[in-house]
């Protein structure tokens, strides 16, 4: 099990490099004159037909068409939550501030899940782990800090704005997650991860499909850039980081622990955007405040791998979940 937790938590570090693009490209597309809706809406759009390509490569739809047919309201309610009300505030946040505050305010998403627990589960994961909330702490410390260097030791109104609105969306990824995870433990489904992805993103459609139509008629049609941009999220972010991430946290979904270990090598996505966005975007690079809490984001990081690599998994989970 440990070594299980351990491979959990590289394929997430590795997911994590894969996500930073989302903040690079979206940063990219709003400056450069292009609208932040078309960014989160092309990038869902895209995801769907390049996840299409990956399926028959991974086991087909499985028994995903059936699963959809028989639970269409809980498919619909949390990639709503997942994938809509996480993407639409953190594309907008690209329109009000740089790549690593972007980046550093995700990183609440390491106590979100956490924190969350006793809201979403019904067995022996429906508590709060004290180590995994100090290491949480730590790691967001080591945000702030890192925020703070970059800002010089203060934040604008817009860039408070573009925090509240990451942390938001920090708390609406990991539910949808978490949710879809439980609802298949309760119906004893068994979908991989593309399937999974791909099930919630096409869930996730009619939302998007709805947004385009608003945002066509009022902005008007895409450009190719934002077209290009777009389809570089959808392919970095939206198909090799989520089905990695969402492989990682399947591994472990028993595993309190190692799951909130998988969740905070998010955290790594503020140390390559800040490397991106001083080699790319032109943005400063960290000075010694800032290096405190990359520092800090580190020790946290370690931490909870070793944590996860030592947790016993909760063998009554599913059990206990499906009488909730």
């Amino acid at each position: 099990m440990r070594s299980n937790a351990l491979k959990a938590v590289a394929i997430a570090l590795l997911s994590a490099l894969f996500f930073t693009f989302t903040y690079v490209f979206n940063r990219a597309v709003v400056s450069g004159g292009g609208h932040w809706q078309w960014a989160v809406i092309l990038r869902y759009l895209i995801t769907l037909p390049l996840l299409a390509v990956v399926l028959p490569f991974q086991g087909g739809l499985g028994a995903l068409p059936g699963e959809l047919r028989a639970h269409p309201v809980a498919w619909l309610r949390w990639s709503a939550v997942g994938f809509f009300l996480f993407g639409l505030p953190l594309t907008w946040a690209a329109s009000s501030g740089p790549a690593w505050l972007v980046a550093g305010s995700f990183q609440m998403t390491v106590l979100a899940g956490p924190l969350m627990a006793p809201l979403i589960y019904r067995d022996t994961r429906a508590r709060w782990h004290a180590g995994s909330l100090v290491i949480g702490v730590l790691i967001v410390a080591g945000v702030a800090l890192l925020q703070l260097g970059h800002a010089e030791g203060s934040l604008d109104a817009d860039a408070w704005l573009a925090v509240g609105a990451v942390v938001f969306a920090a708390f609406a990824y990991p539910l949808g997650n978490r949710k879809i995870l439980l609802h298949l433990e309760r119906t004893g489904t068994r979908l991989g991860a593309v399937q999974r992805v791909f099930g919630m993103t096409l869930a996730s459609w009619p939302l998007w499909l709805v947004f385009a139509a608003v945002t066509w008629a009022t902005i008007g049609a895409p450009t190719w850039r934002e077209v290009l941009l777009a389809g570089g999220v959808a392919l970095s972010s939206g198909v090799i980081a989520t089905v990695l991430f969402f492989h990682a946290t399947e591994r472990v979904s028993r595993q309190p622990t190692a799951l909130a270990g998988v969740e905070a090598m998010q955290a790594a996505e503020l140390l390559f955007a800040t490397a991106i966005g001083a080699a790319f975007l032109g943005e400063a690079a960290p000075g010694p405040l800032a290096a405190s809490g990359a520092v800090a984001i580190v020790v946290g990081i370690a931490a909870f791998a070793w944590a996860s690599s030592r947790e016993t998994p909760a063998n009554d989970a599913i059990e206990s979940d499906r009488g909730a």
